[in-house]
């Protein structure tokens, strides 16, 4: 587990934090502890590397609840923040692979982040 002392920023990019204000309650508490671990620099057992992002930088947390399947998806690669990149219902039953628009937004995101993260704001 990660140093208490040393809590890194958690940033939302564009609407990932009114998406995920959507979830059932259960799901956001589930999400905000692995958050809250990676903010402290680790990893919760429920986070997944996404792939085709080089490496683990980029990372989902997937929860089913209900019959439904919600994620996650944050940054911790960057220097100043943990980002939450986009956090959605997985509508298609079909298969366990990301819809290609939100792997398009989440590499959308990804880059507004950076720019977020090279401003320091």
């Amino acid at each position: 587990m990660g140093n208490f002392s040393v809590l890194r920023q958690l940033k939302f990019v564009s609407s990932s934090k009114r998406n995920l204000s959507t979830f059932p309650e259960l799901v956001k508490q589930d999400i905000g502890h692995a958050r809250f671990v990676a903010q402290q620099g680790g990893r919760a057992p429920s986070v997944k590397t996404l792939k085709g992002y080089g490496g683990g930088g980029v990372v989902e947390i997937v929860e089913d609840f209900d019959g439904d399947t919600y994620r996650c998806v944050y940054t911790t690669k960057l220097e100043r923040a943990v980002y939450v990149l986009h956090a959605f219902q997985k509508k298609s039953k079909h298969g366990i692979a990301t819809p290609q628009h939100d792997i398009d937004l989440i590499k959308q995101r990804l880059k507004d982040a950076a720019d977020i993260d090279n401003r320091n704001e």
